[in-house]
């Protein structure tokens, strides 16, 4: 079995192929120098220095090394369908080879979006998708500051989930901060406007300049290293650093050079399955454009719990078993000591049904812990959005989880009653 990307879905899939019962040759091929590694604490506990890369890694390597699996690093040049091969290429004199396969997995990943503005690529402008664009940023953001100096005057563009992090990350270590989001709200993509909106008062409160409709309009260093952010209206910022993180594009160069179909949103299509247009091949994580478990159509997710989940179905499918993808969605992200959780897909609903959890007064305090509730047209929990303090949220909002994922049709008065408990509605 072959697996290209290295990344979380090419290890889990590795370990889920030796728990199925794959006694034959797995070789995983990846461009990173790391072992597989989990994504979440690099914009949070390894930015902070409160984890190692080691802390990071999916799995010892000696476990892998154990079960027999090739780490190959090299890159995927080409795919030939015919023959069942992937071209790489790796290694200081850049060797070629030919690998055969009984059966491929691309868990390719993605590539962070660049800006395309005057000054960009020039500029010294980091981001934040690698374990070592995070080492890179953890040591700007903990070096020393000279005498005199202030603190690290920090800008980050955009204001999805990575970017937030990274944010609340560097105010918890000194940094001032100023977030740059193009449109008029936070979590255009992710979260229902009005949570996002207090998203955005619990940044505020931790002292970030929260710049909203404001996009950066060019970039140019300045001959003391720092990067002049040129705003709109002439206005312009001076940045010790600068993090982008606007999302990313799927890496779909290896599926677009075998002629696979790609899907509407620009990942490989994949059916329920994860399996490709080409029979015997599937894509899983980032890369993947699959039917919606609540409503069919096409989305790809870039998620821990997406990459996880469907690095296993994948596995189970390369040795048969005939799995079908049925996670809805879910994400979760923790900032100050609050978390915003998402499970399912809150734009599938037609209402939204509040529940205040733990005696939260929304007047008294808009940053308190409670969840909305989702449903269609036909009463059915599509998605579920929950913020507040996460020793308030986590447990109520794995109950809601379950509701979702179990297509529950609880009556709305039900969900917004905060003495029902929700169990009794599972």
């Amino acid at each position: 079995m072959v697996i290209v990307g290295g990344g979380h879905v090419g290890g889990r899939a590795a370990q889920a192929l030796r728990e199925g019962g794959w006694t034959g040759p797995i070789v995983r091929i990846g461009a990173e120098a790391h072992p597989p590694y989990e994504r979440p604490p690099l914009s949070k506990g390894l930015l902070a220095g409160q984890q190692t890369a080691a802390d990071c890694a999916l799995r010892p390597p000696a476990v892998e090394a154990a079960e027999g699996i090739q780490a190959l690093e090299a890159w995927a040049e080409g795919l030939d369908l015919a023959r069942r091969e992937v071209l790489v290429v790796g290694g200081p004199q850049r060797v070629r080879r030919r690998i055969r396969f009984a059966g491929l997995l691309l868990a390719t990943g993605g590539h962070p979006r660049r800006l395309d503005v005057p000054g960009a690529d020039a500029a010294g402008l980091l981001s934040l998708r690698t374990l070592d664009d995070a080492t890179a940023l953890a040591q700007r953001l903990r070096a020393p500051r000279p005498a005199g100096a202030g603190p690290l005057r920090l800008v980050v563009v955009g204001g999805g989930f990575i970017g937030l992090e990274v944010a609340a990350t560097a105010r918890a270590l000194g940094a001032e901060v100023t977030l740059l989001e193009g449109a008029p709200r936070l979590l255009g993509r992710s979260l229902p406007a009005a949570m996002a909106d207090q998203v955005a008062a619990l940044h505020r409160r931790h002292g970030v300049d929260l710049r909203l409709g404001c996009p950066p309009l060019a970039f140019a260093r300045q001959p003391d290293g720092r990067t002049r952010v040129t705003l709109p209206e002439g206005e312009a910022l001076l940045a010790d650093a600068v993090v982008v993180g606007i999302g990313i594009t799927p890496a779909t160069e290896l599926a677009q050079q075998a002629g696979l179909t790609l899907g509407p949103g620009g990942g490989i299509q994949v059916d329920a399955q994860l399996q490709t247009s080409a029979p015997g091949i599937y894509a899983a994580g980032d890369v993947a454009e699959f039917p919606s478990p609540l409503s069919g159509a096409l989305i790809r997710q870039e998620t821990w719990l997406n990459a996880d989940t469907q690095a296993r179905v994948a596995a189970a499918n390369l040795l048969g078993q005939g799995l079908r993808y049925e996670q809805p969605a879910g994400f979760w992200s923790d900032q100050y000591g609050h978390q915003v959780q998402v499970a399912g897909e809150p734009a599938l609903g037609v209402r939204t049904v509040r529940r205040l959890l733990r005696g939260a007064d929304p007047l008294a305090d808009p940053l308190g812990a409670q969840i909305d509730f989702h449903l269609n047209a036909a009463g059915q929990l599509v998605g579920a959005s929950g913020f507040g303090p996460v020793a308030d949220l986590a447990k109520e909002f794995k109950l809601a989880r379950l509701l979702v994922e179990r297509r529950r049709q609880p009556p709305p008065e039900a969900l917004a009653d905060p003495t029902l408990k929700l169990k009794s509605l599972a």
